[in-house]
């Protein structure tokens, strides 16, 4: 392909990228304990924002608190520092107040996607609770169920900022949907033990029983307030639907979300349902899930079903509509193994993957890594500038362990050019990588084991190496993929 013909291509599909911002949109998927292989319960995330960002990616030591301290708010309030805040793995993504995901130390992981609700009144103390909601949680929280109650006393002490979320709060033996209407209300529920469940930007819980405190909790009058409003009638609507009363209807009949949970849901489900408006909160598995069926499901373009629309020329499956599980604005991913027992360091692995997931390579990274390398961290503190991201993602392909974000945008653009014809070979080589990850588990962690009673910093730094190998595979897959032939 001639240089000036790629430019222009690259081009096009920068302006598409900004332009799809309101089209492409986060993604979970929750697996509970035993319908996963590995007996844990499996969180796995796409998250989708418009361009520019940067995708950086911290290990937090557990800190001790003076007394006395305080956390201040981003609206302007302050709450009691905890007198000591938890190890962290962080993914963030500076100048974005909704998408940083967290696994702390005891396996407490959280992450979301916006699910607007139709609550139009502000009803904030000290300007509310936003983005700090998932750090606070991440930092205190020992069970998922403890950070499920944290976070409603401060929704309901401060408000809730923004219009609706569906936050996820797992640990290995618990996941929990926590839905949060803009100011006071919110409701939790445990997903089921044995099924897996898809989010994709609107509420996915329905009937619930209020006295079950052992699968929901709730704000005390969620279905007054809903009443109150006209949301809800007893009457003549039957049991109380949470969805149905609260969920903004644009977000809740909109294809790109339904169609969304519809694509994880036929991928992953023993029974596929129909694609519908009214799709299942969760299913029964097709078999016990593993990490690498969550990957390929993150991957999804609709392929074989009649929503594919890969374009004509290049193959870029990314316009279909509605939207894609993997859509032109996933800006990272992750699955998140929260396997029980001890060592916490070995048996909490964090698959990250930066930049889209079709075209990229999920990386190990367990608990005990000291730190991400260098070029995870990378990118500066503050979300770029268009001139900057754009530097990043011009020609030629560079790959620069230095900066692993802006390698992985640099090359999805490169291949989106010649997606039809390249990918194939890609994935063969990538979905390898990955497989051999997988496969390598349990050795590698009973070496590590033995390493680690003898010299703790010695197998931290053989968990950061199994990682940094990995990488280099898909970085080493990345540059033959597009050299000339």
């Amino acid at each position: 392909m001639r240089p000036f013909r790629l430019l222009a291509i690259v081009l096009c599909l920068i302006v598409a990228l900004v332009a799809a911002g309101a089209v492409g949109a986060c993604t979970t998927i929750v697996v509970g304990r035993d319908a996963s292989a590995d007996g844990c319960v499996l969180v796995a995330h796409n998250e989708d924002d418009a361009p520019p960002e940067v995708v950086l990616h911290h290990k937090v030591p557990r800190r001790a608190h003076e007394p006395g301290a305080t956390v201040r708010l981003t609206g302007g309030g302050a709450v009691d520092q905890a007198d000591a805040t938890w190890a962290l793995l962080w993914s963030e993504m500076p100048g974005e107040s909704y998408s940083d995901s967290y696994l702390n130390e005891w396996g407490v992981c959280l992450t979301s996607d916006n699910c607007p609700s139709r609550e139009d009144r502000m009803d904030l103390t000290d300007g509310g609770i936003g983005k700090m909601l998932r750090r606070l949680v991440a930092d205190r929280a020992r069970t998922a169920r403890e950070g499920v109650r944290l976070a409603g006393e401060l929704v309901e002490r401060f408000g809730y900022q923004a219009p609706g979320r569906t936050l996820v709060i797992a640990d290995p033996r618990e996941a929990w949907l926590l839905c949060l209407v803009r100011g006071r209300h919110w409701l939790a529920w445990r997903v089921p033990d044995g099924e897996v469940c898809v989010i994709a930007n609107s509420y996915v819980v329905r009937e619930v029983d209020l006295d079950d405190s052992d699968r929901v909790l709730a704000a005390a009058d969620i279905v007054a307030y809903a009443e109150e409003r006209g949301w809800y009638d007893p009457g003549t609507d039957g049991p109380f639907d949470f969805a149905r009363a609260y969920a903004s209807p644009n977000a809740a009949e909109h294809p790109t979300n339904y169609g969304r949970q519809w694509a994880g849901l036929r991928l992953l489900a023993a029974a596929p349902p129909a694609l519908s408006k009214d799709l299942p909160a969760s299913v029964r598995p097709i078999r016990k899930l593993g990490v690498a069926d969550l990957m390929a499901a993150l991957r999804d373009h609709y392929e074989g079903t009649e929503l594919a629309h890969p374009h004509p020329e290049t193959g870029d499956p990314h316009p279909g509509h509605p939207g894609t599980l993997c859509s032109p604005n996933t800006q990272t991913a992750f699955v998140a193994q929260l396997r029980p027992g001890e060592p916490r360091d070995l048996r909490l692995v964090y698959w990250a993957c930066l930049g889209r997931p079709c075209t990229g390579c999920f990386v190990p990274f367990y608990f005990g890594v000291p730190d991400f390398p260098a070029g995870w961290r990378a990118g500066g503190p503050d979300r770029p500038d268009p001139e900057a991201w754009r530097a990043w993602v011009a020609p030629p392909f560079r790959s620069d362990p230095l900066n692993a974000y802006a390698t992985a945008l640099n090359f999805q653009v490169r291949l989106d050019a010649c997606y039809g014809a390249r990918i194939g070979a890609l994935r063969e080589w990538l979905d390898d990588i990955e497989a051999r990850a997988v496969w390598l588990q349990a050795s590698f962690e009973d070496t590590a084991r033995r390493l680690q009673r003898r010299d703790p910093e010695a197998a931290a730094a053989m968990l950061l190496d199994f990682a940094r190998g990995f990488h280099a595979s898909a970085l080493e897959a990345m540059s033959e993929t597009l050299s000339e032939k």
